[in-house]
């Protein structure tokens, strides 16, 4: 880097900085620090949603996806397209509807008794700790490798002194200045983001020779994975399995079919439940959702996966494919243009670091602190708290970056730690008889058999597809005996959550009946926007990727799909009528 670019880096780092603590001003109490007063509108929530994804790792992540694993790698993350899909249309306006202040403290408004208030502690202590500093070390050690590969910090005692020096200034801010100052910093690195992502693949596509140069040279190397969407390809009038993409048929069937409604974000989040519950009504909730659906999976998915491409052609001796991304930015970026895209990969790893430590501060604080320890604190003490929990987050995370140094196989225990309770998240807004124990057991089900199959050499099970299922099918047998070998939920616990949340399906008319309370949208309304928003979502998807890599029949495809599942949004009030007229169904469905 030139001198230009460190100061150009520098000035970012300051300017953080001071926002962050001018943003300070605004945080008077608990519900100021970690929810934003829930003032925030869907566009400024929906970006801070897509910025807290976009961390430096995840363009790292998919460079290595990429260049192992071909395009169909990819699946790994866009099959939580449909749960992201289900948090905009059926979860987003429930979850501002509940009011609480973090998905911890749901679980005593959903349940009662004593078996709540343990499941509250578990869910805060282990999404605090262990889940959160894993994530909080993943960034860290994405960063790492991105200040390796540009040439920041090329000795181990100065990569940590650029952390430790990045890392202090994410805490001052994110520390003094609360969600207010994460969502609007994260405003300003998600465009910082997405202007260094767009720069460098214009880069690598014109180094590569241009775009009809790059697919010539990808379809030399006899590898079909790299240009293939699905891990197969129709050969000889067959359809063959890729056997080069190194993804078996049940690592893909777990993608498609399983992954996204087993893992614990099924209903949204705890990241993300957090700006839904900022906003400021249920209609900048769903705005939210869309936005991040927007720019997570259309606008920046395919500027990651050029460079991916490009990096295969332009260095083909590399070995640790995660750090092509950096090491091509260094390569064809003159100063000034470096200097904005390391900025823009320094503002991805702070946007995703100050949600990850204010989030987690907030189950320290609300659900463990003053739930358990001091229910009479008060609001100064409740931001201090926060305050040293956040100190406590960025520490513990920096300890764990030092255990592992493959950003895929961190995102892969996450999920597999995280699997087995989804469903259970699901089914708690729709069927009444889902009880704390219920809950309680998938979590930490979930997260034992999911650890024990993952690092444990006896347990270990190599196939990625196999272990999800091994780990979902596992839990489900421990929740559902849990469930059934306890009582339901009170009569009273039951009325006030449908009092609250007015929730939809067959499975709360009884209580319904009893509250004289309706749904605003039924059962059946809501999973005919699932599916056609589904359909706008690939569609688009496949459609921008099948057109950029000229693949005209997964181009006009995926348009089709996107075309029609729009006008189907669009009729839906009148099919929905048809529908429930020739079923028989009542709008409560």
């Amino acid at each position: 880097m030139h001198t230009i670019d460190w100061l150009i880096l520098i000035g970012y780092l300051v300017a953080s900085l001071v926002l962050g603590l001018w943003l300070a001003r605004r945080n008077r109490n608990e519900a100021d620090y970690f929810v934003a007063g829930r003032r925030l509108s869907g566009w400024l929530a929906g970006a801070s949603m897509a910025a807290t994804t976009f961390s430096v790792d995840t363009p790292l992540y998919v460079a290595g996806l990429v260049g192992v694993r071909g395009l169909a790698g990819n699946w790994e993350w866009w099959s939580f397209g449909v749960a992201h899909v289900a948090m905009a249309v059926v979860f987003a306006p429930l979850w501002r509807r509940s009011g609480v202040l973090t998905d911890a403290a749901f679980t005593e408004l959903r349940y009662g008794g004593a078996t709540a208030a343990w499941l509250r502690g578990i869910k805060a202590f282990l999404f605090a700790l262990p889940i959160n500093c894993i994530g909080i070390g993943y960034a860290f050690l994405a960063m790492a490798k991105v200040s390796e590969a540009l040439g920041l910090a090329p000795t181990p005692q100065a990569r940590l002194t650029l952390l430790a020096i990045v890392g202090v200034l994410v805490l001052v801010y994110t520390a003094a200045g609360g969600l207010w100052a994460v969502v609007v910093t994260d405003m300003v690195q998600l465009v910082l983001a997405l202007v260094g992502a767009t720069a460098v693949a214009v880069a690598a596509v014109h180094a590569a020779g241009g775009m009809d140069a790059l697919l010539a040279s990808l379809r030399a190397l006899e590898r079909p994975e790299l240009l293939s969407l699905v891990p197969w390809q129709l050969r000889d009038g067959q359809l063959r399995w890729i056997d080069s993409a190194g993804i078996s048929i049940s690592t893909f069937s777990a993608y498609i079919a399983l992954q996204w409604w087993s893992f614990r974000r099924s209903d949204g989040g705890g990241e993300f439940i957090q700006r839904l519950l900022a906003t400021r009504n249920e209609r900048e909730a769903r705005v939210a959702s869309w936005v991040f659906l927007g720019v997570n999976y259309l606008l920046r998915s395919w500027p990651w996966i050029l460079v991916a491409l490009a990096a295969v052609v332009l260095l083909p001796d590399q070995t640790d494919w995660e750090q092509s991304y950096p090491l091509l930015a260094v390569r064809l970026l003159p100063p000034v243009a470096l200097g904005l895209v390391v900025v823009s990969l320094v503002a991805a790893f702070m946007s995703t670091v100050s949600t990850a430590v204010n989030w987690g501060a907030s189950y320290l604080t609300h659900d463990l602190y003053q739930r358990f320890m001091r229910p009479a604190a008060s609001q100064r003490e409740l931001l201090l708290v926060g305050q040293m929990a956040s100190v406590l987050l960025v520490v513990l995370g920096v300890l764990t970056a030092l255990l592992s140094n493959s950003i895929g196989t961190v995102f892969r225990l996450v999920i597999a730690i995280g699997t087995g309770p989804g469903v259970v998240l699901v089914l708690r807004w729709f069927w009444w008889r889902v009880n704390a124990a219920a809950e309680l057991a998938a979590m930490l089900g979930g997260f034992v058999v999911g650890f024990g199959t993952s690092v444990v050499p006896l347990l270990r099970i190599d196939d990625y597809g196999e272990r999800l299922l091994a780990t979902t099918g596992i839990t489900a047998v421990l929740w559902l005996v849990a469930m059934l070998a306890t009582p339901p939920e009170s009569a009273e616990v039951l009325e006030r959550f449908v009092l609250q949340v007015k929730p939809a399906g067959p499975g709360w008319r009884h209580w319904r009946q009893r509250t004289g309370v309706e749904p605003q949208e039924s059962l059946l309304d809501l999973l005919a926007q699932l599916a056609f928003s589904c359909a706008v979502l690939f569609g688009a998807l496949l459609g921008l990727g099948g057109f950029l890599l000229k693949l005209p029949l997964w181009g006009w495809g995926g348009l089709v799909t996107a075309v029609l599942g729009t006008l189907a949004l669009r009729q839906l009030p009148q099919l929905q009528g048809s529908l429930r007229r020739a079923l028989g169904q009542t709008p409560q469905g």
